[in-house]
């Protein structure tokens, strides 16, 4: 018997006392051949996929399309408009059948201070059958200068500035639509990174288990465990076995969403790369503050808002006023009946026309309405302030919480280690338990697993604290592709 228990001994101590044994990959092997037939992809990788093919990020390109066009509509105001009329009649009367033709092309032009200019050159024609019995042409130029409502550059050019100013929200929330894009994917990478480690950690943990089984035989065999004993291991076994097809499905799952997020094909055999060790990054609360005030969408288009609240209350008190107009026109006319020689005309004239309403209460209460919602956004600026100072303040609390949590799971899983390697070495020489020996290596899979969890929500907390600040893109380096958004 001494000789066996001897051997016996040696193999303990060759299975736990190593610790080399704690670090076993177990699957090993399947993470080779998975590797082979697998694509990995980094996280880099999976963003600059994640902008090429996301629906979200491909349907905010294309409705930059109509948004650049209503910037360009807006920019054109004060270029020359060519209106072309014309018609073509063929009628009959008592006497004969008749033809008349009219034709009437009409430049205008508004000015940025609201003079309106139009040049028009207008010409009639009708026949009685092959004989002509009226020709009318005429030019006419005519200018309208408001004095009161509509009058001023700042009132005239008040839509364009509109315009310029909802260009620039819809840049910054296609900027928000990719940061916020770029953290889902980072997100959804990272879940996809806890799986698989997880899954991980569980293999090597049922490798362990598998083995402390085959000891346990080894000295049931030897006459030094009960049979009985060994129970425990078979169930931790079987507790393993299924907590790996559990892991293997969640590892599943989330490769699943995340390719859905790339909108690749659900089929393709996706492998994501290791975790990396996480560092830690400084970050002073005073400095993201005022960088996000520079940089961050929601609060960047809630003053631009405030802008447009000004535009519009003054629109709408230009509305109040009396329509007093200068008016001035030449007309130029030359016509010939049937059997009339050819008339000359000229008109020429200047003046003022002026339209008072009387009783119409609409402009009131537009002004009413643009004065309330001004004083509203003014409130929700406010508002939007104390939020991103808070969101600041909570993101990069979290992540200096998030590190602190980290250091401590990683100082706890090292001592969980040094733990269950010290009562293998107890075992090895009949000083502790099977039981207790289970016990500790669920404690270090939990260590682990903890320290992993740790080491992600770190680095998530970076992500989301880019987010609230604004500076998703920047860190990333990406830069907006507005030619994207050009249709075919």
């Amino acid at each position: 018997m001494m000789p066996n228990a001897r051997r016996l001994r040696i193999l303990l101590l060759l299975l736990f006392a190593c610790p080399v044994f704690a670090q076993l990959p177990g699957n090993a092997g399947i993470t080779h051949r998975a590797s082979e037939q697998s694509i990995t992809l980094t996280l880099s990788d999976a963003i600059a996929l994640g902008l090429r093919n996301n629906r979200s990020v491909k349907s905010a390109y294309l409705q930059r399309v109509a948004q650049k066009f209503d910037l360009r509509v807006a920019e054109d105001s004060f270029t020359p408009k060519l209106t072309i009329s014309g018609n073509y009649l063929y009628g009959k009367n008592q006497d004969s059948p008749y033809t008349e033709r009219n034709l009437g092309p009409e430049t205008t032009l508004l000015t940025p201070y609201g003079t309106r200019l139009s040049l028009g050159w207008a010409h009639q024609n009708i026949r009685n059958g092959s004989q002509e019995m009226y020709n009318n042409d005429g030019a006419s130029f005519t200018l309208i200068q408001p004095l009161l409502r509509g009058a001023g550059k700042d009132v005239t050019t008040a839509p364009r500035e509109l315009a310029r100013l909802t260009e620039a929200q819809n840049k910054l929330m296609l900027k928000a639509t990719l940061a916020h894009t770029v953290t889902d994917i980072a997100a959804a990478y990272r879940n996809v990174q806890r799986a698989s480690e997880e899954l991980n950690i569980i293999e090597v943990s049922l490798t362990r288990a598998k083995a402390l089984l085959e000891v346990n035989t080894a000295l049931i065999e030897a006459g030094r465990m009960a049979q009985v004993d060994s129970v425990q291991t078979e169930a931790d076994v079987a507790n393993q076995e299924l907590a790996v097809e559990q892991a293997r499905n969640e590892r599943d799952s989330t490769r699943l969403a995340l390719l859905q997020l790339l909108a690749l094909d659900l089929r393709t055999p996706l492998v994501v790369s290791r975790p990396a060790r996480p560092q830690f990054v400084r970050i002073n609360v005073a400095d993201a503050l005022k960088l996000a005030k520079q940089t961050q969408p929601a609060y960047l288009s809630q003053l631009i808002n405030n802008k447009k609240d000004d535009l519009n209350v003054l629109l709408a008190r230009n509305g109040q006023l009396w329509d007093i107009s200068l008016v001035a026109s030449a007309r130029d006319t030359h016509s010939r009946s049937a059997g009339t020689d050819r008339n000359v005309g000229r008109d020429n004239y200047i003046g003022v026309q002026v339209e008072i309403p009387v009783g119409d209460m609409a402009p009131r209460q537009a002004t009413l309405n643009a004065e309330v919602n001004q004083k509203v956004q003014r409130l929700a600026s406010e508002e939007s302030e104390q939020q991103l100072t808070r969101d600041i303040y909570a993101a990069v609390n979290e992540v200096n919480t998030r590190w602190k949590q980290y250091g401590i799971a990683v100082r706890a899983y090292d001592l969980t280690r040094q733990k269950v390697d010290i009562e293998r070495q107890k075992l090895a020489v009949g000083r502790s338990s099977n039981f207790q020996v289970l016990s500790f290596e669920t404690d270090l899979r939990n260590a682990e697993n903890a320290r992993l969890t740790a080491s992600i929500r770190y680095q998530a907390a970076i992500t989301a604290l880019d987010e609230v600040m604004g500076t998703t893109l920047q860190s990333w380096g990406i830069t907006l592709n507005e030619g994207a958004s050009d249709v075919n």
